[in-house]
This record gives structure tokens, C-alpha cells and sequence, in this order.
């Protein structure tokens, strides 16, 4: 059941990537951003005003909680500011792939922070995730987005690790609290810390651009919520491995990068399909090796 459940996160998550991508196409990024969070926090305000209605706070209606929650927002808003300005200005095809090497990440941070021993199989993920970031470093190199001189791809790739790092938190906080509520709130906190740094930025100036409204904005939140909400319950659930979650999720890159190749006719799709063929070998190895 929760391997059903992070294949359909994918699938949300794949138009997820193409609604920002559409979204934030000669927009405003910071404010595409915040109507995201305001956006999300209105399709979860149901849980919140359950938790409100019961008389408490949620999330065991302690600070400590809450704290804990706005731990997980500001490591996921760092994620998405990074995000969302590498794929305004990245091909799909490249920052689609990026994006998807975050199981490799997350199987560094198990093995860094929680001592985890990998097998054979792990290592042999391990090392075909590696080449193939540094494959499609190269290809991006000769598309004039190189890592010595592109900070989008720097971007995309600091987005990934902050990713990474957001995918080990959600187990410890799913031990604790309902996966509605994690989303719920962490929403809400999001939507206030970015409103805070859009007012702050903005003030006096027309500092990121000119804003125009497109449909793709609502798009954005109604395909994360969906997707994460689907994430989130099937982390819940009792028998469910974080690393082969975020390995399936990461198959949302078919979806952005189909789209990339026939709508928005990027360059050097043999080399990118090849790079691509390698990680999800790494992906497959991961999964053998964690099952």
C-alpha cells in the first residue's frame, strides 16, 4: 500500500515541476513563492481549525512541537527558494535529473548521521548516483551551465541536499505527529516566514521583477499537497522505508523531463536520456539493497 501511494506522490510531484516551471517563466520568483504558501495553507486550514476548535494548538499542544514543525519549514522554504530560481533559469531536462539524485543524498546522511552499514548493492546505488550528477554536470557544461561558472546549478543542487536532509527529518517527525497535521502546520509557518521576506524585500522597491498571475500558480500548491499528502501517509504507515519512498518519488523526473522534451524542445536528449538510464540503474540498486 505505501509503495502504491509514493508512486502517485511521483506522479503529482512530476506536474508539480512543470506548474513551476511554467509558473515562474519571466515572473517574480519570490512572490510565485508566497502565493505557494498561502495557496497551501488554505487547501490544509481544515486541519488547523480542527486542532483550533479542539481547544489546542495541535501537535501535542506543546512549544516544543511547533518549534519542531518550524525547524521543518525553514529547511524546506530554503529548499524551494534555491528550487525555484534554478528552474527558472535551468533546462527541465537538467534540473529534473538533480533534482532526482536526493536518494543518493539521503542514503549519505543515513550512513553519515545515523551510522547506517551499507551493502554491496547500496554502494554500487551509491556510485552510479554520483556519476551521474557529475554526467550531467558535464552536460550542462556544454549547454553553458557549467559548475565553475552556473550558480542555477549550484542552486539545483543545494535545493537537493536541503531535499535530502527535509526527507530524514519527516520520519522523526511522523514518530510523533499525524502526517496531516506535519503538513498542516509546517504549511502555515512557510506561508508567514515568506510573507515576512516578500514585505522586507519588496518595500520601497520593485526588488525580483514585475509579478503577473497565471493559473500554473494554483496548479503549483494543488499538486504538492496532493503529492505530499500522499507522501506523508505513506510514511506513516507501519512497514515503510524513507529511502525507498524518496527513491520512488524521484521518478517524478519522468514526467518534467517528457515534458521538457516535447514542449519545451530542450537540446541533447540522447546524452540526458543516457544519464538518465544510469540513475535509475542507481535508483534500482538502491531499492534492492534497502528491500
Amino acid at each position: 500500500m505505501w509503495i502504491l501511494l509514493a508512486v502517485c506522490s511521483a506522479l503529482g510531484l512530476g506536474f508539480y515541476d512543470i506548474m513551476k516551471k511554467r509558473s515562474v517563466r519571466d515572473n517574480n520568483v519570490l512572490v510565485v513563492l508566497f502565493l505557494n504558501t498561502v495557496f497551501g495553507t488554505l487547501l490544509m486550514s481544515p486541519v488547523i481549525l480542527m486542532d483550533l476548535g479542539h481547544g489546542d494548538l495541535g501537535l501535542g499542544n506543546t512549544f516544543t512541537g511547533h518549534l519542531q514543525i518550524v525547524l521543518k519549514a525553514v529547511i524546506v522554504l530554503s529548499s524551494w527558494v534555491l528550487g525555484y530560481f534554478s528552474i527558472k533559469h535551468l533546462p527541465l531536462t537538467i534540473q529534473g535529473p538533480v533534482n532526482a539524485s536526493r536518494p543518493v543524498m539521503v542514503l549519505v546522511g543515513a550512513l553519515v548521521i545515523f551510522g547506517e552499514r551499507l551493502n554491496l548493492l547500496q554502494w554500487t546505488g551509491l556510485l552510479l548516483g554520483f556519476a551521474s550528477l557529475f554526467m550531467i554536470s558535464r552536460i550542462g557544461a556544454s549547454e553553458g551551465f557549467s559548475l565553475k561558472k552556473s550558480k542555477w546549478l549550484w542552486l539545483a543542487i543545494g535545493a537537493t541536499l536541503l531535499g535530502a536532509i527535509s526527507a530524514l527529518y519527516d520520519k522523526y517527525l511522523l514518530r510523533h505527529f499525524e502526517p496531516f497535521e506535519v503538513q498542516a502546520w509546517y504549511s502555515f509557518y512557510q506561508m508567514l516566514i515568506m510573507g515576512v521576506i516578500v514585505l522586507l524585500l519588496r518595500r520601497g522597491s520593485d526588488r525580483g521583477g514585475a509579478f503577473h498571475w497565471r493559473w500554473s500558480i494554483l496548479g503549483i500548491s494543488i499538486f504538492l499537497t496532493s503529492a505530499d499528502l500522499l507522501y506523508f501517509y505513506s510514511l506513516s504507515l507501519p512497514d515503510s522505508m524513507i529511502s525507498v519512498v524518496s527513491m520512488i518519488r524521484r521518478g517524478s523526473v519522468l514526467v518534467s523531463f517528457f515534458y521538457g522534451v516535447v514542449v519545451l524542445h530542450e537540446r541533447n536528449i540522447r546524452r540526458k536520456l543516457i544519464d538518465l538510464g544510469i540513475l535509475f540503474i542507481s535508483l534500482s540498486f538502491l531499492i534492492l539493497g534497502s528491500s
